[in-house]
């Protein structure tokens, strides 16, 4: 799997192994290396460190601190007499970290740095210091007697263990398939939402990623509830994401839509339930633990054989297909998911890394058997075949990614011998079919990769605990000094700088996309960039580039309506920034008049680079920036422990001792000369121009190798150029920002005004509204979040309304990009989610200015207003992002499963065709004044603020509106329908005719139950991941993605199974009846489980839901989907865990076998794609014209074939399908 090139989801790596080898036996074992002595360097004195929003750095091996290249500044870990020695410099002090390391005050963690004898580099990470939050039934003293317990039990079970791995592993999805939710995180990565959002050129590009996890979340208990009630009733009458810059986060709007977060559904592993109907959407594992770690060897695709290419990324897939120590090849993940764990892996140009995480218990057998993979792994021949299919099924699934074709296409303009021109992601073609014609052993080639590039000297590992240093010490120096370390060089690229120093690269490309998309990216190759990490001259150059107040670029566009959305700068990428160069980019997401103008465009551009050219760097801008980034590291909030040490395993390449934690957010030191010449290789004659549009349709007659990217290449327009090379005129309307006034000086937590409780209190309910507020007493930061939902039924009364909300709400965000930019950039984050029955208005940040931010969308939205030209803008651009999302058949799926299932939805395609037929200014006016008219006003305010200045936000949203009540309570979700009995198949032709990818669901419903009953499906579904997972991906190799998944469908409860294949290997119907195989092979495992397997499986999903929040934004998060639901159970997981006290065996059983026998309601869905294996009829049309057009779209029905016709009923037409059904009544799952 290929990560940060923008050209891969995230790989699974556990798989099941049909037989074990000992041919890596008798492998060459570890080579000594030199030791470094204690390091005596003074702890650095620097200005505070901040967070990069916009980094800028890449990697170059002269910094890198591995091999021998730390110096003094490496400890070594000693071993045998050693140890003794250290123990004694250390004293008592056991926990004591590196004070050479510089974090973070508001960091409790401890560092230490370790360098093994075999030369891998170590960063231990304990955070014992969370330990007086820590929740759960078991104390510390009682955890540590259970892990001894299990210890003595242990000693000769790994062979058992391993037998029994199939039956008690754990892990699984959770789909809520309802509206408004949560992001994780704190909710504000662009990348990870769900939404019908026409600002992000990344989103217009790139493909519906893998959506991260929500995260588990810890019991809370209820302390001084009933005193704050009552207080609160006397108080009532007062009542009231490093990548690009974001820069550039125009129209970031959230709507309804048939995918994500706030669209009809949403998925989630179970432990990471947030109780009501939306988490975030993902495709696999759960990834929230206390213990992780994670692994980077110093190598990547750069090093790929030219005979053999993607061979990097496929040993990433076949290093963890078990290990000497522990053959099964589906062990890993096994123990993993048994434990509450995940892992994955991930291979870019010079690093490939490798992580997991996994309960606190278990972590050292865990990095044991992790361990295993770099120092013995089988890689046995017989498993290649099978993993090439998944390799090539991930290629498959990447084809259709606009980002991944222009990457690959961009790749391929390096000079001849250049790595950039490597085909990365290999597939069956380059890792199978070829190097059989040509005689070549993929197999010994494979493993001869493997002893060349995996040695412990390339190696850095970074692994964290609530465990003392010095165990986390003992435990790597024990396990991790058996890596072997072959003693060879690292592989050095450097000296191949300037691979863009070609004639090709300064031309202007025309590309026709995937998408409906206009789009100009304009590029520059610079050298590398790592050696200025402490100045972080592109992160400065981007800064203002990517600004979007007055002055800057996409101000001056937007008033010209030829832009939507501007990203400039470096996106940290292994394609973007390496020891060869380091890309700056600006992509612009162009209006249909944009592009039109397209030359005029970058002229713009080029204006505003010239501008900055001619005033050279300012340090009053350099310092503000520096300001910002200060205040956010400084009161920095915990991240999740997986992808913490993942960063921080990457960074240790990169980055000297001292600025591991820094290196990649800090911005040390002002040096305008560094700036400066940055700055100065911005000009047009070095610059490379990409055009993406349909319209350049018949104008593109090359075609890239590997995805078929259609291009043609010709040479900027002469005016241009010549205008281009002359001393052109400044654009008087660009010029520098002004200074920022959002910018947060009072950090003061705040007293409390109120009792303290545990759960959210509601202090104000009214007729207009109600607001939810606690005050934050765990993680004591100056920061608030605000969050309301502005309830109307105006919304569904039909698919027009339900396109104009999403016009108004695109619009409102447009209007307010310019005014609210400096917030943004000042770290106060907001957002306008277009739900399903209203508009949710999401904020959060440092307290002390936030008001300012809430106060100026609220003022924004009462005196709402458009121009023809913004409206036509939107519009156009609204029709295009309809588009992209109906062309992927995941998506499709999503949107006909719902639109089956719940009465009275509008789909994608209703609004698709209702904004086809034509909307008018004036239309949008109307119901924009009759959406503030009347309305429901619900809240949640958190955070360092008091309950009186919570009550202040409501009121001033009352005030301003001025609106009046509704006149009836009004529900927050669908109807759903109930199905009748029987097998029902919708099968449809997926609407992109060049994508072979098909999607395939089975469903299963269960109806209306009660919070146990849910409960009992998310243990379900978590003994039916591994299993599903090895029966349909591993042995069957349908495809790269399979999963089963928890679906709550507006209250209504179900669950299915998904599997992504391609048309070109397999019929949708076979893919049917193997899930049906899988499904009754699972029904014969849970009924042999055991009672001991059964507890086991129980007890890992309290212990994951028993979990503590990283940071406000967790908790945020699941009190905010409580009240969006209108659900408010805010102590959910207390339910949840004692219903699984009360489960047996049994129950599991019986559950699953009602819901799979007579009487059983099911329904397939599939969306077919192109290729032999799908008939190429055209189906029957929902309607007079099946053209899957940007002007026309319909769904076209297709028959069941033989395979399935006897044993399912059709569905040819959704509407009459569903009208004939009954409503399940509106339930929610509260007890």
């Amino acid at each position: 799997m290929l990560k940060r090139v923008a050209v891969a989801a995230v790989c699974a790596t556990g798989r099941k192994l049909c037989e074990a080898g000992r041919e890596l036996a008798a492998l060459w074992r570890i080579g000594a290396l030199g030791r470094c002595e204690d390091s005596t360097r003074p702890f650095p004195t620097v200005t505070m460190p901040g967070r990069n929003k916009a980094k800028s750095t890449c990697s170059c091996p002269e910094l890198q601190p591995n091999g021998q290249d730390l110096g003094e500044s490496g400890r070594v870990a000693r071993l045998g007499a050693d140890e003794s020695e250290e123990e004694g410099r250390r004293g008592s002090l056991s926990n004591a970290g590196d004070p050479e390391i510089i974090k973070s005050p508001s960091d409790p963690k401890q560092y230490r740095y370790i360098k093994l004898r075999n030369g891998l580099q170590a960063l231990l990470i304990s955070d014992l210091s969370n330990m007086e939050g820590k929740t759960g039934n078991a104390t510390d003293d009682e955890e540590e007697e259970e892990e001894e317990e299990e210890g003595e039990e242990g000693e000769g079970e790994e062979d058992d263990d391993e037998e029994d791995d199939d039956d008690e592993d754990s892990g699984a999805e959770i789909e809520d398939d309802d509206e408004e939710g949560f992001d994780d995180e704190g909710e504000f990565d662009d990348d990870e939402h769900d939404e019908v959002d026409l600002d992000t050129e990344d989103n217009e590009l790139e493909e519906l990623e893998e959506r991260a996890e929500a995260r588990k979340k810890t019991t809370e208990k209820q302390q001084s509830q009933s005193l704050f009630l009552l207080w609160s009733k006397l108080t009532d009458k007062l009542w009231f994401k490093s990548t690009y810059s974001k820069m550039s986060s125009t129209l970031l709007v959230e709507t309804r839509n048939l995918y994500g977060v706030v669209g009809a559904e949403s998925r989630s592993a179970p432990v990471q339930h947030l109780a009501g109907w939306q988490v975030e959407e993902q495709q696999g594992e759960t990834d929230t633990v206390l213990s992780a770690a994670a692994l980077c060897v110093g190598v990547g695709s750069f090093a790929d054989p030219d005979d053999l290419p993607g061979l990097a990324h496929f040993l990433e897939h076949m290093v963890f297909m078990g290990s000497l120590k522990y053959p099964d090849e589906n062990g890993f993940d096994a123990f993993l998911k048994k434990h509450g764990g995940s892992d994955n892996a991930s291979t870019d140009c010079e690093r490939t890394v490798f992580q997991f995480d996994v309960q606190r218990k278990y972590f050292k057998e865990a990095l044991d058997r992790w361990a295993q993979f770099f120092i013995h792994p089988l890689m046995i021949r017989d498993a290649i075949d099978r993993e090439v299919e998944a390799v090539d099924s991930e290629y498959q699934l990447a084809r259709p990614s606009d980002a991944n074709r222009k990457e690959m296409l961009f790749g391929s303009l390096a000079r001849p011998g250049h790595p950039m021109g490597k085909f990365f992601w290999g597939n069956a073609e380059t890792l199978k079919h070829e190097p059989k014609k040509n005689n070549i052993d993929t197999h010994a080639r494979l493993r001869e990769f493997w002893m060349h590039y995996y040695s412990a000297h390339y190696m850095t590992l970074v692994v964290q605990s609530k465990e003392t240093l010095d165990t986390l010490e003992n435990w790597v120096t024990e396990i991790f000094s058996q890596i072997p370390n072959n003693g060879l060089p690292k592989p050095n690229f450097g000296h191949l700088t300037d691979p863009f120093d070609t004639p090709a690269f300064n031309k202007l490309y025309r590309v026709v996309p995937i998408r409906k998309i206009h789009a100009l990216t304009i590029t520059w190759a610079l050298p590398p960039q790592q050696q200025h990490y402490r100045v972080k001259p592109l992160h400065y150059i981007s800064w203002l580039v990517g600004h979007e107040g007055k002055g800057s670029i996409l101000s001056y566009l937007r008033k010209k309506c030829w832009a939507l959305a501007l990203f400039g700068g470096n996106g940290e990428t292994g394609f973007e920034q390496n020891s060869t160069y380091s890309v700056f980019s600006i992509s612009i997401t162009l209006t249909d008049e944009g592009y039109e103008h397209f030359y005029e465009v970058a002229h713009t551009v080029f204006q505003y680079l010239k501008m900055l050219q001619k005033l050279g760097p300012e340090k009053r801008v350099f310092e503000e920036i520096q300001k910002i980034e200060d205040n956010e590291f400084h009161y920095q909030e915990q991240t999740d422990p997986v992808e913490y040490v993942e960063n921080m395993c990457e960074n240790m390449q990169l980055y000297p001792l001292q600025d591991f934690l820094t290196g990649d957010q800090l911005l040390f030191e002002y040096k305008p000369e560094v700036i400066a010449e940055a700055l100065n290789q911005l000009v047009p004659q070095k610059a490379n121009l990409v055009l993406l549009s349909g319209a350049n349709e018949g104008k593109c007659n090359l075609k890239e190798k590997w995805f078929g990217t259609q291009y043609s290449i010709e040479d900027v327009e002469n005016s241009w150029a010549e205008l281009w090379k002359s001393n052109f005129e400044l654009n008087p309307d660009l010029h520098l920002p002004a200074e920022n006034k959002y910018i947060a000086t009072d950090f003061t937590l705040k007293a409390f005004d109120c009792p303290e409780t545990e759960y959210p209190v509601k202090i104000v309910n009214t007729p207009q509204g109600s607001l939810w507020y606690k005050k934050d007493n765990k993680f004591k930061i100056p920061k608030a979040y605000i969050r309301f939902h502005l309830i109307t039924p105006l919304i569904q009364k039909s698919a027009a309304n339900v396109v104009l909300f999403d016009i108004f709400v695109n619009i409102l965000t447009h209007n307010l990009a310019e005014p609210a930019y400096e917030a943004d950039v000042a770290q106060l984050e907001y957002k306008l989610v277009a739900g399903e029955h209203g508009l949710i208005i999401r904020v959060k940040g440092f307290n002390h200015k936030l008001p300012l931010l809430f106060q100026l969308i609220i003022d924004y939205l009462a005196e709402f207003s458009s121009t023809p030209a913004v409206f036509t803008m939107i519009t156009e651009q609204l029709k295009k992002t309809y588009f992209n999302i109906l062309i992927k058949p995941e998506t499709l799926a999503k949107d006909v499963r719902l639109l089956i299932l719940e009465y009275a939805r509008w789909s994608m395609i209703d609004k698709y065709r209702a904004l086809m037929d034509g909307l008018s200014l004036e239309s949008l006016l109307s119901f924009v004044k009759e959406f503030k008219a009347q309305l429901f006003v619900e809240g949640l305010v958190q955070g360092n603020v008091t309950s009186t200045e919570s009550m202040d936000f409501l009121k001033y949203v009352v005030d301003k509106l001025n609106f009046m009540p509704l006149e009836q309570e009004m529900p927050v979700q669908f109807q759903v329908v109930e199905l009748p009995s029987g097998h029902h198949l919708c099968k449809v032709r997926a609407l992109n005719k060049g994508d072979a990818n098909s999607e395939v669901t089975v469903y299963y419903q269960s109806g209306t139950r009660s919070l146990r009953e849910y409960t009992l499906m998310e243990l379900l579904v978590m003994h039916m991941e591994e299993p599903c997972f090895d029966f349909l991906r591993t042995k069957q190799t349908l495809g790269y993605h399979v999963y089963p998944t928890c679906r709550n469908t507006s209250g209504i409860l179900g669950f299915s199974v998904t599997v992504g294949t391609q048309a070109t290997k397999y019929n949708s119907e076979i893919v049917d009846k193997k899930i049906e195989e899988f499904l009754s092979s699972f029904e014969e495992k849970i009924e042999n489980l055991t009672e001991d397997a059964f507890n086991t499986q129980v007890t890992a999903l309290i212990k994951l839901k028993e979990c503590e929040d990283t940071h406000l934004g967790e908790e945020v998060d699941r009190n905010w989907n409580e009240v969006v639901t209108q659900q408010y159970l805010f102590d959910r997981l207390a339910h949840e865990i004692e219903a699984l006290k009360s489960f047996s065996k049994s129950d599991l059983v019986n559950w699953f076998k009602a819901h799979r026998g007579l009487g059983s309601k099911m329904l397939s869905v599939h969306v077919v794609g192109y290729g032999k294996y799908e008939p190429e009829g055209d189906g029957t049309p929902s309607g007079e014209d099946s053209n899957s057009s940007c002007e026309v779209m319909q769904l076209a029905y297709l028959p069941p074939s033989p395979l399935l016709a006897d044993s399912t009923i059709p569905i040819t037409d959704i509407r009459a399908f569903t009208s004939t059904l009954s409503l399940l009544p509106y339930h929610k799952i509260v007890k």
